[in-house]
Order: C-alpha cells, then structure tokens, then sequence
C-alpha cells in the first residue's frame, strides 16, 4: 500500500515516515510549501533540506508542493480578515482543513497514493462507519485542538503514526532510525508563516496600524495603543502602562476592544472580568456520527492545553451553538476555537464569537 507523510522537515513527521517503511507501506514523503516572502526569501529552506535529508536516510522519494497560492486565499486572508474585525485568530485550524487535509490529500490521491500520514500527535477511529478523532497518548503534546475543523470525509484513508507515543519516545526512535539530523531539532512554535520575524512588524506589511487610546473601563486615558490588532484579550504584558500616579499599583490587562472607537479598553488589578460563563460560537463542526440531540453535555477547551471543562453545548442551528460552563473560564477569545470531548474522543469545535 503506498502512503504519503507530510515531511515538515521536523522530528515528529520524519519518525512518522520511519515507522511506516518499518511497517512495510510504500512511503512518498511530500513537503508543503506554504508560504512566499514579499522580498524573495523562503524561511522553510532549512526545513526542505532537513526533509531530503530525512528522506534519504530512509531511502524514500520526496516531494516539495507548492500550496502558496492555495494557502493565501484559504488560509491567509482569513486570518487578515479577522484581525480587520478585531478578533485574534488561529491560522493552524485553518490550514489543517485546507491544506493539509484537503490540498495535499487531493494531490497524494493524484501520486496513487492509499493512503495520507502525517506527524500529528492524535488518533483516529471508528463509530457507525465513519472516522472519529481520538487524543493522543501524550497528552502534552495533543494537537486534536488545531484539527477541530478538520471535516469527517477529510479524515478517511488518515493515519497518525505517533497517536501512542510520547515525544521522548519519538525523540529516541528518530536516534534509533539514523535521524540525527532532525532527533534533537527544536519543536516549531508560532505561526508558520511568520516564523523568527517581528509578529508587529509583519503584519503592519499587510494591515495599517492605526494607534489609539488605552483607557480604563470608565473611558480615562491611561495611555496609548499601537494598533488593536496587536493586542488579544487577558493580554498583560506590552502596554507600556506603569505607576500611575493615584492609581493602584497593581498590573494592567486587556478586557475589550472598542473597535468604532479605537481604544483599547483595560483593568487594574484582579481579573475577575476575564472570566466568562458561556460563550457562543459559528462554524461548528462535528467529526464522525453527528449529534442528534440539540443539547450535549461533554467537556471543552478554548485554548490549546487547556484544561477541559465540563459543559453543556445547546446547538442553536446553521452550525451556531452556545456553550455554558460549568466552571467560568479566562479570557474566552473572540476568534479563537472552543473544541469539545466526549472522553477520548474529539467531537469537533467551532470559531468563538
């Protein structure tokens, strides 16, 4: 059977390949290039080197895919639009249900490949026929979070390789397999399309800043912001707001954004504000057996490694629902994803309104 990794030119696809060709399966690896800079340079030059050379120890074909231009109007545009709005999204989700689930599968399908594998850490199984998403065994390093939107076709025909093992144990299987090139490689972190660069400084290539006032929940100037795109809810450090004179001396955070008028609303001392009850959400999605009922009682997250919560989801229609916590959560993010658990599996999530 002829399988297709993703290479990302990291630790975790190239075991994943690893333990594929071990297991017998015909394995193509593809790496995706995602992204072009304005100026010509391509940071991911490393990772594709580190791919080949992953590839070649394994003594299997790979492949670069140019996705750029799929990934700019996916993915990319998506993400500008929601900071227009003044929300703080997350691309990942995104470029998983676009790219890496559907453009790459559909171009693996195209190679003849069965099969698509990738170095996610999560499983993948069965109820009434259809492919559900389970968590990974190492649990600090689940990713079901960023495969929430991830449609319930898309996942047939999916493996996870590493859905069992813990990232020392891949670390050592990469020592084992010869991989001393990506075995001890830093996990990437951030976005992938930013990559080392100043976050402020990138996105001020694509959206203008328009700086403004900081003030206090009573509208008092407290002092300047650079743009409210660069700020997210709960957010303390980087307001350049110390010692007050009058003022308790205690730290500042983000509770709002007032986008008709620009101002960057902030509190002083405890958060109680941040906390939310209940939230709703747009876009959700379930993956494997829909749900039947309009009410759930299951466990949620509204952040990677998040501790869940339990909670009870009430599906208002055209893919709204509501979804109210046992236990108020902080800094419930408008833009971000809330992504539901029943036990071990993951039912799916939604974009946080």
């Amino acid at each position: 059977m002829k399988v297709a990794v993703g290479m990302s030119g990291g630790v975790d696809s190239a075991v994943a390949a690893a333990l594929l060709v071990e297991e017998g399966y015909e394995v193509v690896g593809l790496f995706m290039n995602n992204w072009e800079d304005k100026d010509g340079t391509c940071p991911a030059d490393e990772d594709w080197a580190d791919a080949r050379l992953s590839a070649d120890k394994l003594g299997i074909p790979v492949y670069s895919v140019d996705f750029s231009a799929e990934y700019y109007s996916r993915v990319f545009e998506e993400f500008l639009a929601e900071y227009r709005a003044g929300r703080t999204p997350n691309p990942d989700v995104l470029c998983n249900r676009e790219i890496k689930f559907d453009a790459l599968k559909k171009y693996a399908e195209k190679l003849g490949a069965e099969r698509i594998a990738t170095g996610h850490y999560c499983g993948i199984g069965e109820m009434s026929g259809l492919p559900v998403l389970l968590r990974a065994a190492d649990s600090n390093k689940d990713q079901t979070y960023f495969l929430c939107q991830v449609k319930t076709e898309q996942l047939r025909g999916v493996m996870f390789p590493l859905s069992r093992l813990r990232k020392p144990e891949v670390r050592a299987l990469a020592g084992r397999y010869g991989l001393t090139d990506v075995e001890k490689k830093k996990d990437s972190t951030g976005i992938c399309f930013i990559g080392e660069r100043n976050f402020r400084r990138f996105l001020s290539e694509y959206l203008p800043a328009l700086p403004g006032d900081i003030t206090d929940e009573e509208g008092n100037v407290v002092g300047r912001h650079e743009g409210l795109m660069y700020y997210t809810l709960g957010q303390r450090r980087g307001l350049g707001i110390g010692g007050l004179k009058g003022r308790q001396q205690a730290r500042w955070f983000v509770v709002a954004k007032d986008l008709e008028h620009n101002r960057l609303i902030v509190s002083c001392g405890e958060d109680d504000r941040l906390y939310s009850s209940r939230l709703t959400a747009h876009d959700m999605n379930i993956i494997g057996p829909p749900v039947e009922k309009s009410t759930l009682r299951c466990t949620a997250r509204t952040r990677y490694r998040q501790p869940d919560t339990a909670c009870t989801v009430t599906f208002l229609g055209d893919g709204r629902a509501e979804v109210a916590f046992d236990e108020p959560r902080r800094a419930v993010t408008p833009g971000q994803y809330v992504v539901l658990y029943d036990g071990e599996r993951c039912l799916g999530g939604g974009v946080i309104d």
